[in-house]
């Protein structure tokens, strides 16, 4: 079987999956543009050839090294980046060469714009926030009129939170058209609520591989506008009607062999037309990983693989390996350079080393919405979760992330049983 890696190097976790597909005995043929010898030694083991372009985004040399690849291996029968950056050009690339297992150029307006999106979430009848797409000033005022500010807008098409503003009032909506906008934006109702997600890998059949969730306690808008500290983590356990959601979310798509992402809003307050305080709002589509180190974070916090689970699917369609063991929440921490902490990370280690399974520096390229000093660690109860995450994100100004962290207990009481390693500390580099 040959598969064609797009962007094997980056972002780090990527050269994961092809490590494991080449254990399974796929012929894993990488694209990159990272030098060759710059590559680790493990992705270099994994690789069965590595064609190096100037620019991934240059189409004319993407489609020269498949061409290459398919001149010298013969069929492709799976190419992918595994990166919401790159999911347009996959598609091209598979409906180019006719490669069969994955998403095509037609199948992308739901994958990619926000507001054909919405119409998945009403096939599998998960309640949304109003919109319409921000065509014009006056338009938007009457939508405004509609649902109240304040109001989300961003780009139909785009990745993760980069471009997106919440506007409370009619300075900021004037703002807002008074910008040169080189993109069609979508404009939201405010959902009042945390984001939570549905996380893993589905099938062949559609069916669901590996199950996780990660919640969000502040705004990932926020995170990556206003420079605040990242914090989120994985769940112990994947609620039922997140679990249930997603499945409804998959079947409508009918998804079959990916990885996938799915956001929700768990509401704070009950809201009109959506539901009450607790209840899943729809957010977000995406057909690939969880972004940064999430897929190592379910792997720490599950005792499991996704990494070889998806190799697994890939290689033959269906699970060649069991996964036992403790269940923890695996929190995620990111400071900024900027801003100033009241612990130092000789005083973070000390106090939480034995639960760390992760230490180092997110790389320049993520760092806006990820932090710079990255802390992964996991722990037994939600307590002692949220007591790690005040101490190591508290300034001087304020309580960590701009978050209240509920039952926070004092750093002195902070030294919980640590959760069981599961596998070497790792850098985040």
């Amino acid at each position: 079987m040959n598969f064609v890696y797009i962007s094997p190097h980056f972002p780090a976790v990527m050269q994961n999956f092809c490590t494991a597909l080449r254990e399974n005995g796929v012929t894993v043929l990488g694209i990159g543009d990272a030098p060759y010898e710059t590559l680790s030694d493990s992705l270099r083991g994994a690789l069965q050839e590595y064609y190096r372009v100037d620019d991934l985004g240059n189409y004319d040399q993407m489609l020269r090294a498949v061409a290459y690849f398919t001149f010298k291996y013969g069929k492709i029968d799976y190419l992918e980046s595994n990166n919401e950056y790159w999911l347009e050009q996959d598609a091209r690339l598979r409906t180019d060469f006719n490669i069969t297992t994955g998403l095509k150029t037609a199948d992308m307006g739901v994958y990619k714009c926000k507001s054909r999106m919405k119409e998945v979430y009403v096939k599998a009848g998960i309640p949304a926030a109003r919109w319409q797409l921000a065509t014009t000033a006056e338009a938007a005022a009457a939508f405004v009129q509609k649902v109240g500010y304040p109001i989300i807008v961003k780009p139909d098409s785009g990745v993760g939170a980069c471009g997106t503003w919440k506007l409370n009032n009619d300075a900021d909506l004037n703002s807002f058209f008074a910008k040169q906008l080189d993109a069609e934006y979508i404009m939201e109702e405010f959902v009042p609520g945390e984001v939570t997600t549905f996380d893993g890998v589905c099938g062949s059949q559609g069916e669901v591989l590996l199950g996780a969730s990660h919640v969000s306690p502040s705004s990932i808008m926020d995170m990556v506008n206003d420079g605040n500290d990242c914090f989120y983590y994985v769940c112990k356990s994947v609620p039922t009607d997140v679990a249930a959601a997603g499945r409804s979310v998959l079947a409508a798509l009918d998804a079959k062999n990916r990885c996938f992402h799915l956001e929700f809003f768990r509401l704070s307050q009950a809201k009109e037309g959506m539901g009450r305080k607790g209840d899943i709002v729809a957010l977000e589509i995406n057909m690939r990983p969880a972004g940064g180190f999430t897929p190592d974070m379910i792997d720490y916090a599950y005792s499991t693989s996704l990494y070889q689970i998806y190799a697994d699917m890939v290689a033959f369609g269906e699970l060649r390996h069991s996964y036992t063991g403790p269940h923890a929440y695996c929190a995620y921490f990111g400071r900024r350079d900027h801003r100033q902490y009241l612990h130092s990370h000789a005083e973070i280690m000390a106090l939480y080393g034995t639960h760390m399974h992760m230490v180092g520096r997110m790389p320049d390229a993520l760092s806006a919405a990820m932090g710079n000093q990255v802390y992964i660690a996991c722990f037994d109860t939600k307590r002692a979760l949220f007591g790690a995450a005040d101490y190591v994100l508290r300034t001087a100004q304020r309580s960590a992330c701009d978050v209240a962290f509920p039952d926070a207990p004092s750093s002195s009481a902070a030294q919980s049983k640590p959760a069981k390693q599961r596998g070497h500390r790792k850098s985040a580099n």
